[in-house]
């Protein structure tokens, strides 16, 4: 998946063999981007604030990027 699929504002590619190491990839690259005070990333980090207000929202969220990792082909094969 990339940045952009998760929400946020490039097409950098997170190829991993589970959900979580790619959630952790993203995390690595955020902060990275907000070291960089990367315009386009922090817009996106402040869009991903509001949704963190409702944990719900954000549950539903994280639930769909979830299906959407688990639908990708697993290229290991």
């Amino acid at each position: 998946m990339t940045c952009r699929e998760l929400g946020g504002a490039c097409d950098m590619e997170f190829t991993t063999t589970t959900f979580e190491e790619m959630v952790a990839q993203s995390k690595a690259h955020g902060t990275e981007m907000f070291i960089q005070k990367d315009a386009d990333h922090l817009a996106a980090m402040e869009k991903m604030q509001l949704l963190m207000q409702s944990p719900t929202e954000l549950q539903k969220w994280f639930g769909e990027k979830r299906k959407a990792f688990e639908a990708l082909p697993n290229l290991e094969q």
